[in-house]
């Protein structure tokens, strides 16, 4: 069987043309905004980034036209800026809703149900990961660790926490989002849209009443190791396995003999130790 370059997803034909320039009013919005930008960089190629939230700002995803206007700007080529923006899966290349859901597929919180609820959702909006419903709220996708592992599992909607979720919670959610219903993040600002937040992550203050205010950390499990680093908690437990009764015991001081750990040093062997030489070695196959 052969297959043409079209089969293989292969162009061959005209170069693709420069990116539109954005209209005359817009640039010049978007201008005023890029230099205050890259004023708090010593280079300014550093403003990038934040460059490219943006120009997601204004129009929902990064376009070509924005990946032309940041290049402009910065004084790069589009293929610097392409680079950059094709790299980050923050950046999206394609239109997408006005809120993005995203379900926390990664190791924990895929064992305690956010496979689950991903699997729920796509059937329940009739969308595939980094689709968007027909009537464009919702863009649904999996993604990676939120650091919020004690709360899982976890979805998050324009990057605001939804803690403890199940299927049913998740649906109820999306439900609201496309209806238009107050949603409330478990922790946190307030919820936006992605235009807004977007907006918000280039670096440009949140104006909205209370949301600057508002916070929310990690859970008690997260913080108990800088706890323990920093001597604000008691040592840890012992756990003991389920249905057994835990045993008042002493605690066990090792004594200056026994091995505590492979990176304890350092320890008597064989080659340092002349009372246990290690004796001739062997040639292979003896």
């Amino acid at each position: 069987m052969t297959t043409t370059p079209s089969d293989r997803g292969v162009s061959l034909g005209m170069p693709q043309l420069p990116a539109p320039a954005y209209p005359d009013d817009v640039r010049a919005r978007l201008e005023t905004d890029a230099r205050e930008v890259i004023a708090r960089y010593p280079d300014s190629r550093s403003a990038l980034l934040p460059l490219l939230h943006l120009v997601q700002a204004e129009e929902g995803h990064v376009t070509r036209t924005g990946m032309r206007f940041c290049a402009d700007v910065l004084g790069l080529t589009t293929a610097e800026v392409t680079a950059v923006a094709t790299f980050y899966s923050m950046y999206r290349r394609r239109p997408s809703g006005d809120y993005q859901v995203g379900v926390c597929t990664n190791t924990l919180c895929a064992v305690m149900g956010g496979d689950a609820i991903f699997e729920e959702l796509q059937e329940h909006l009739g969308v595939g990961n980094g689709e968007t419903t027909d009537d464009g709220k919702v863009t649904l996708e999996h993604i990676e660790c939120n650091a919020a592992c004690d709360f899982a599992p976890v979805v998050m909607v324009n990057w605001e926490f939804f803690d403890n979720q199940d299927p049913q919670s998740a649906k109820r959610l999306v439900d609201d989002l496309r209806a238009g219903r107050p949603v409330s993040p478990t922790r946190g600002a307030p919820l936006c849209t992605f235009k807004e937040t977007a907006r918000i992550l280039a670096g440009f203050p949140d104006e909205r009443d209370g949301a600057v205010a508002a916070t929310g950390s990690a859970g008690p499990a997260s913080l108990a190791g800088l706890e323990l680093a920093k001597g604000e908690a008691s040592p840890a437990r012992v756990v003991h396995p389920r249905g057994e009764a835990p045993q008042e015991t002493p605690p066990h001081e090792p004594s200056p003999a026994e091995h505590l750990s492979s990176h304890d040093a350092p320890q008597d062997t064989s080659a340092s130790d002349p009372a246990h030489p290690a004796g001739p070695t062997a040639e292979e196959g003896e």
